[in-house]
């Protein structure tokens, strides 16, 4: 039954999501963390950071590890296979489809309105991001890694592995 579980928590986050890993990690939170409670949130907020310091799709790195956590290899296995098989095969599939119609409008038309939807829902993952550090670290270092990442990040080109690296760095030294 687990398998069947770890199956569905990323087969459908796949199906349904659009935009490749980043559009579809808050519906895989709703799943691992929400519907099946194979994490709390502060733990999938931690798996998604030390992932995004990884090279690779970040879809798959939490399929692997959530997968490996609740049911080992196998696990790892059937979670990966659902994040990957189902949309390679979609993707197979529709690609002549779309390389057919891609001067057409409809199909413009539709990747404007999807846009706003993927904005909406990463915005609401980072607001459940920051709430759940206010609550457990404390609006002081919240804002200090906040600050000191934004000024990493965008004055000085930082790359988000070190910022991420420095956060943890942070977090292990300073957050009681």
């Amino acid at each position: 039954m687990i398998y069947w579980e770890l199956f569905l928590a990323f087969f459908i986050p796949n199906i349904i999501g659009y935009g490749g890993g980043p559009a579809i990690i808050p519906l895989i939170e709703a799943e691992v963390v929400s519907r099946y409670g194979w994490m709390s949130s502060q733990g999938f907020a931690e798996t998604l950071a030390l992932g995004n310091a990884l090279p690779s799709p970040i879809a798959t790195k939490m399929a692997g590890y959530v997968g490996y956590e609740v049911a080992g290899i196998g696990g790892a296995f059937v979670a990966i296979s659902a994040t990957v098989v189902p949309s390679l095969l979609l993707m197979i599939g529709a690609l002549g489809l779309l390389y057919r119609h891609r001067d057409s409008p409809r199909v413009k038309r539709m990747s404007q309105w999807v846009r706003p939807v993927i904005a909406m829902m990463m915005a609401w993952l980072t607001l459940g991001f920051l709430l759940e550090s206010l609550n457990s670290s404390g609006a002081i270092h919240t804002l200090i890694i906040g600050v000191v990442a934004a000024v990493a990040l965008i004055r000085f080109k930082t790359h988000p592995a070190f910022v991420v690296m420095g956060a943890l760095v942070y977090g292990g030294l300073i957050i009681p």
